[in-house]
């Protein structure tokens, strides 16, 4: 049976339409049920308290409403107090079926704990529908009652369907009538929601009332038996709807996982553009949030994993019951969720409704004895503003979101002037997209050796794409898109993953040789990058030595709270950190001395100007000269000769890499050139890949 109110637990407000409409259909249902009990004499009280079918008809009917069968794919249960009501209609007659029912929806709404106006409504439209099918059945000389009780025989068959379709048309109209005064829609749509599934249901629960009155009739014992089968349903039918239910959400909060969103944005996008078809242009939008929550890491960190578990909880808690009715809040992974609005008027009233999610989540949290504050930035993108499918509007909420945070305003709202996508370049982040899942990204390897003795210090790996049409594509085409998505996060557990694997296979062959990692700025405000170090650290019994990470002084001028929470987490791992690109950025001496890196690269910029700009040679002294003052080692970028080299060397810089020590090689290629390095033998020479210039990130 549909949910006769769809609806919170709230009542209407008074005077409402929905509130009118309450009291009309209460007023008529005890109208209806007077009416009917007016008929009834101290001969049928008498025989109504004698049949221990009534009896059994009574908690039959209870159980059926307590426990509703509820199928995969439907989010309305299907009551099976429908058979045992309408059976006792036809058995004995409207007093006794409606009586049975009102007293079930009662209990039920006491034991549920249900506002007294949804008890009322409940009871009262199972009174109108019982009593419009007894009109039917009056029509058709059938006016049964406890005294009088009636059995059918084949050629009733028409008068019982006629009753049970009017049963079921009386009842689904008065059900879809509130859900479309409260979800403010036509009443055609909230009926057409789920009728198929309905009048299914419904035949086969009004079906087998026939049956159940015949072996009420023969033998009280029968009863039982027919509810067997009723049993066996609900059994398979909630192992089903457990099996999709885990499947549609996460395990931890309960809410709806990344499938199910895409389920119900994809639904309400497709309403949405049949109410544009409809009605004016621009009068339907649908809007998709992302929102992230700030400084999670440090209660994982303070608190450890099962607080932060509890928390995440909370959170999803608060979300939930600040959204408006028939928003759907998501949990797409880690720290992140997603809210759908199915229909939403302008972008004035989604960045409200993000305003209240995160006044909802500033509230102070109190957990094992401790307070604090939570905040979380949220990313606006509406359809069809901002995109036409599911696919482009997470990306865009995505891009909104790290807006909020990049920004520290908290809501922002999806703007073509702030995201540097070009048509051309959303479509290459579709076939990025791609890429991930088909291997397509690759790990090149370049070396890193000691400038005093030439020995080896490390390999880098450097992402490429092999794009199927465009061929081999550094990372300057493709990362700038991918920092701006969720995309980046499954990129960067790639390369990890990747890069341990490498590792992992050279350790194994006894060249012990360390692998340096980029790591963008949107990786250092992913507060999952530290368990995924660890955790492919762990896979592949490698020591934290075996991995390093190459940072930027960009991002820690940038993002200098997030990005240095996850520095310092990784150092605390004892993963070596190298500060990239240094000299570039505006760091101040005492952030220098205050991160957990032990290496320090020159940027190519300078390296290359050494010997022809007497002012770069001053630069590049004073930061060799620094590094060492700070006990940290110093690496040259882009060394392309031996005169550059030789410069660097009088200088002190402790090590180089560039073409002139060796050039980007692929794994196989890599792999030889470290098997010579070690049998003492010169390392082949390898020259770059076809179509690529100068190879640094």
């Amino acid at each position: 049976m549909k949910d006769p109110n769809n609806t919170r637990n709230t009542a209407p407000r008074r005077g409402s339409p929905l509130w009118i409409y309450f009291v009309a259909v209460v007023v008529l249902g005890v109208a209806a049920g007077s009416a009917a009990f007016t008929g009834l004499d101290g001969d049928d009280l008498n025989a109504l308290a004698r049949n221990p079918v009534f009896w059994i008809l009574g908690c039959f009917i209870v159980f059926g409403e307590l426990r509703p069968i509820i199928t995969p794919g439907s989010e309305n249960g299907a009551t099976t107090s429908t058979t045992f009501s309408f059976a006792a209609l036809l058995y004995a007659g409207l007093p006794i079926a409606a009586a049975l029912q009102a007293v079930a929806v009662i209990t039920c709404g006491v034991l549920r704990g249900s506002a007294s106006h949804r008890i009322a409504f409940n009871a009262a439209q199972y009174t109108l529908s019982l009593g419009a099918a007894q009109v039917v059945l009056t029509l058709f000389g059938v006016d049964a009652s406890p005294t009088s009780l009636w059995v059918p025989e084949g050629g009733d068959l028409p008068a019982i369907a006629l009753a049970g379709a009017v049963y079921f048309i009386c009842n689904d109209a008065l059900v879809g009538a509130a859900v479309a005064l409260h979800e403010r829609v036509a009443l055609v749509k909230a009926l057409r929601w789920d009728l198929g599934y309905q009048v299914l249901v419904h035949l086969a629960l009004l079906g087998l009332a026939p049956l159940m009155v015949i072996a009420m009739d023969r033998s009280a014992v029968f009863v039982p038996l027919i509810v067997l089968p009723f049993i066996a349903v609900y059994l398979n039918a909630s192992v089903s709807v457990r099996r999709e239910h885990q499947a549609l959400h996460d395990g931890l909060t309960g809410l709806p996982n990344r499938k199910l969103l895409i389920i119900r944005t994809e639904e309400a996008l497709a309403d949405a553009r049949g109410g544009r078809r409809r009605a004016a242009a621009g009068d339907r939008r649908a809007g998709l949030f992302l929102l992230d929550l700030d400084r999670f890491k440090e209660v994982n960190d303070t608190l450890g994993h099962p607080t932060g578990d509890r928390l995440l909880q909370l959170v999803a808690h608060r979300l939930t019951h600040s959204v408006r009715p028939g928003d759907l809040v998501a949990r797409l992974g880690g720290d992140e969720f997603a809210v759908l609005l199915p229909s939403v008027r302008d972008e004035a009233a989604a960045r409200e409704v993000a305003v209240r999610l995160r006044a909802a989540l500033s509230e102070p949290v109190r957990l094992d004895g401790m307070s604090f504050d939570l905040e979380g930035s949220v990313g606006i993108a509406l359809f069809p503003d901002h995109a036409p499918d599911f696919e482009l509007l997470l990306q865009r909420a995505d891009v909104a979101m790290y807006n909020a945070k990049e920004s520290r305003t908290g809501v922002e709202v999806y703007s073509p002037a702030r995201d540097r996508n070009s048509p051309a370049r959303l479509s290459m982040l579709g076939d990025l997209r791609r890429a991930v899942d088909r291997g397509e990204l690759e790990l090149f390897y370049q070396p890193k050796v000691a400038l005093r003795d030439g020995q080896l210090v490390g390999m880098e790996a450097l992402l490429r794409w092999r794009h199927p049409d465009k061929g081999l594509l550094e990372p300057e085409a493709f990362l700038s898109i991918a920092e701006q998505t969720y995309l980046m996060r499954s990129i960067t557990h790639h390369v990890v993953g990747a890069a341990l694997l490498q590792a992992a296979t050279w350790w194994r062959e006894d060249l012990t040789v360390q692998v340096a990692v980029n790591a963008s700025g949107r990786d250092l405000l992913d507060t999952g990058l530290t368990e995924t170090v660890q955790e492919g650290l762990a896979a592949h019994g490698l020591p934290a030595a075996a991995l390093q990470l190459e940072i930027t002084e960009r991002i820690l001028m940038n993002e200098p709270a997030y990005a240095s929470d996850t520095v310092a987490a990784l150092a605390g791992l004892g993963i070596p950190l190298s500060l990239d690109d240094f000299g570039t950025g505006y760091s101040s001496l005492v952030r220098l001395k205050r991160l957990p890196v032990e290496e320090i690269k020159i940027d190519a910029s300078f390296v290359q100007r050494l010997t022809t700009s007497s002012d770069d040679a001053v630069i590049v002294r004073s930061i060799v000269d620094l590094v060492r003052t700070l006990g940290l080692r110093s690496v040259a970028e882009g060394v392309e000769d031996a005169e550059t080299a030789q410069a660097l060397r009088e200088m002190g810089c402790d090590a180089a890499q560039g073409w002139h020590f060796g050039r980007p090689m692929d794994a196989a290629s890599a792999t030889a050139w470290l098997r010579s390095l070690a049998g003492g033998e010169r390392p082949p020479s390898n020259p770059p890949p076809t179509g690529t210039g100068i190879l640094t990130r």
